[in-house]
């Protein structure tokens, strides 16, 4: 396929979350240091979170698009406003990153509006005009890879190759000093070691039960010498809270006080991460933090990427609603059709001391789908 060597100002659609947007990370990189482009990425208010993180992007469009699913209805104004706004930059080309559940020619039809000239995508039909760089998608029919390696294997059609498909971030200078003084503030003895407990997930398809959490950080309680740290948004401190009081002395609950530089330090400096299927797995990831993680059936392609991390795979629970995408409801009945418990507590602190053990003398362990 052609290359976009000449390229000098590209457009990137991932208009996701956070944990999104640090899986395309490795892609965005690839592009930066093969291509040598300006990248300007266009993504949701809460994926551009993650482009503080990243300094290949240069620049962060914030648009809410209606095809991605948002707490208040999209006006057809601001849609074309957007178009405007793209069009204006005078983009070379745009590339849309994908889930293979979604469908690209959406973000496809916003850059040829916008008058950019290539357009790289995955698409299951034929885009016709959308597209002048179209991959046929084969997944999740023929294959499913890792979200990492699906990224990479786009951009490789555009001559953006690299050896390293790391998630890498870059943690603002300033961020560490104030984290740690608001883990200070918050009672936490910045002498002694601590975990982050991460319970809050942005589906609720994907919680983990609370009645386990405390469970769990009980036993790691009565176990071991770390302070647990409950983390998450401004939203989940109710639950934060209310897991620090069920549990007792040495925990913490921290939620909505740490932006996302500061986050991504404090978990930097973490023991370990326990945590749902979120984001903060991917920070962990990035950062190399060993994680044990809870994780419920929906989309497997989103585990730790190159890092030492333990999974628990279980089902989602009786009474969730069933997506009617007729993708994800393939892959539900071809891959998670048998139902798994979540996993018992013992196993998770087995988990935890396998992997601290094994992380410090340099043996990380690999438990995942795709490792």
């Amino acid at each position: 396929m052609e290359s976009w060597s000449h390229c000098t100002h590209l457009l990137v659609i991932r208009p996701d979350n956070i944990g999104d947007v640090l899986m395309s990370s490795p892609a965005i990189r690839a592009i930066k240091r093969c291509l040598g482009s300006k990248i300007t990425l266009l993504t949701s208010a809460a994926g551009a979170a993650a482009s503080a993180l990243l300094p290949e992007v240069d620049d962060t469009v914030v648009a809410n698009v209606p095809w991605v699913k948002q707490p208040t209805s999209v006006n057809p104004r601001e849609f074309l406003e957007l178009a405007e706004l793209l069009k204006a930059r005078q983009f070379d080309g745009c590339i849309v990153f994908t889930v293979y559940s979604q469908n690209p020619l959406p973000s496809a039809m916003l850059a040829w509006m916008a008058g950019i000239p290539k357009r790289l995508a995955y698409c299951r039909e034929n885009p016709y005009d959308l597209l002048t760089h179209w991959i046929p998608d084969d997944e999740p029919y023929s294959r499913i890879r890792h979200q990492v390696a699906r990224d990479l294997d786009l951009v490789e059609q555009i001559g953006a190759y690299t050896n390293d498909d790391r998630i890498t971030i870059a943690i603002p200078a300033g961020a560490d000093i104030r984290a740690m003084a608001k883990l200070a503030g918050a009672g936490v003895d910045l002498e002694a070691p601590y975990m982050i407990l991460h319970a809050g997930v942005s589906e609720s398809k994907r919680e983990f039960p609370v009645n386990k959490w405390v469970a769990i950080a009980r036993r790691l309680l009565a176990a071991r010498p770390e302070q647990l740290v409950f983390t998450g948004n401004a939203q989940e401190a109710k639950l934060t809270d209310y897991l620090r009081d069920a549990c007792g002395g040495r925990t913490f609950s921290i939620a909505g006080l740490l932006d996302i530089t500061e986050f991504a330090a404090v978990i930097r400096q973490a023991a370990l991460v326990v945590s749902v299927n979120t984001a903060t797995i991917h920070l962990a990831a990035a950062l190399g933090r060993p994680a044990v993680v809870l994780y419920a059936l929906t989309n497997p392609q989103h585990t730790p990427w190159r890092s030492p991390h333990v999974l628990f795979p279980y089902s989602v629970a009786d009474g969730q609603a069933q997506s009617r995408n007729e993708v994800i409801r393939y892959v539900n009945q071809s891959m998670f059709e048998k139902k798994v418990e979540p996993p018992a507590t013992n196993d998770v602190l087995s988990a935890v001391n396998e992997l601290l053990k094994g992380h410090g003398e340099g043996q990380p362990i690999y438990q995942g789908f795709f490792n």
